[in-house]
This record gives structure tokens, sequence and C-alpha cells, in this order.
């Protein structure tokens, strides 16, 4: 069974896995370009894509730079995995919560689901 980013939404906001699309496309962008190729998509503020790159920021799913422009400073946004990372650092942290939370029971769990292909 492979796991896709899509099937995280519970992790990630509709509108935040555009984001991440667009930066695993791209590499990096400033909000505006972001928003650039969002708002052809659907109707969405240039604030609101600044405030989730900022959320995104503090969760570390993405690393922002500083870049000087002709208006003053400006965020430069890049994912800090690639999709594959993404979904594997998703995946491992769900794994990690329930063996903390049940222990041998699910550790004995995924022993008999991969030893026995169930």
């Amino acid at each position: 069974m492979k796991a896709h980013i899509a099937n995280f939404n519970n992790i990630l906001s509709p509108l935040e896995k555009d984001i991440l699309d667009i930066l695993w496309k791209r590499k990096s962008c400033r909000v505006r370009e972001i928003h650039g190729v969002l708002k052809t998509k659907r109707a969405v503020a240039l604030s609101s894509i600044a405030v989730l790159l900022d959320r995104l920021h503090h969760k570390n799913i993405v690393a922002r730079t500083i870049e000087t422009a002709r208006g003053g400073m400006r965020y430069v946004y890049s994912p800090t995995h690639d999709q594959k990372g993404f979904e594997k650092s998703v995946v491992e942290n769900a794994v990690n919560k329930l063996i903390e939370r049940f222990g041998t029971v699910a550790v004995t769990y995924f022993e008999q689901r991969f030893n026995h292909g169930k």
C-alpha cells in the first residue's frame, strides 16, 4: 500500500496542500508567485497564502529566507522535504505516536501485519 499526500487531509488543509504542490514543483517561491498560480484555480487572498506559509514555516514544513527587493524585504519559501520525504515523516510520526500510546500492542500488530501480509 503506497501513501500519497492526498491521503493526509487531517495533516494539511486543501490550500496548504496546493501551496506545497507548487513549492515541490518550483523548489522555492515568493508569496506573490504562489498567489499568481493559485488565483487561476480559486479565489484566494494574498494575505491568506502569507498566513498559511507562516504557519507551515512554524511547523517546519517550509523554510524561508529573506530577500532584499526594491520595496524592501520579502520572504522566499522552500519545502524542507521533497514530497516523498514529507510523506515518510508523516507516517513515521504517526507510527511513533501509536507505539508511544499502545506500546507492545502496536508493535505486535505491526509485526503480525507485515510478517503475515494481512
